[in-house]
């Protein structure tokens, strides 16, 4: 019985050490669907982590049509969903990282706050995607900014992983 128990132990130990390497990043690409989004990014593209268990999870955006690409960190304050308009549904909040690109996608979603969230529908081929930039001012309060609006485009294939040579 001990023998089982420890083979058993044994083995979840061993698919819990290889989960992280059943994830694997998507490319998902979307074109703007109305005229405010056309105006503010045309098309853009997500890289995605997929967890083992198919929970999707944002890192970047890139723009599709010129330079320039945003870093996220998951996660956000509730009151940045208290201020979505009326029957809005989206709900996986993502921080977007002031380094880099993301202090100019901040600027041109909402101008003159110091922190933006965009709270996004949930992510999934082939389905539109909607988004709601939320921005937080130097006076503490929360103001929705704009809805997007993108529609499907397709995937980005990856090159394959190369094979590991053993000597």
């Amino acid at each position: 019985m001990r023998r089982l128990n420890a083979l058993s132990l044994g083995l979840a130990a061993a698919v819990a050490m290889a989960a992280p390497a059943h994830a694997d990043t998507r490319f998902l690409s979307y074109n703007a669907s109305d005229r405010v989004t056309q105006a503010l990014t045309k098309g853009v593209t997500l890289e995605v982590r997929r967890g083992l268990f198919g929970a999707v999870q944002v890192e970047r955006l890139f723009s599709t049509t010129a330079r320039g690409t945003a870093g996220f960190t998951r996660g956000g304050p509730d009151a940045a969903r208290r201020v979505l308009p009326d029957g809005a549904t989206e709900n996986d909040i993502y921080s977007v990282n002031q380094d880099g690109d993301g202090r100019g996608l901040s600027r041109a979603l909402c101008p003159g706050a110091e922190e933006v969230w965009l709270i996004m529908s949930r992510v999934r081929a082939p389905r539109p995607l909607t988004m709601q930039a939320v921005g937080r001012w130097s006076d503490g309060a929360y103001r929705h900014c704009v809805t997007l609006s993108y529609e499907w485009r397709g995937e980005w294939a990856t090159a394959p992983a190369s094979p590991t040579i053993t000597n």
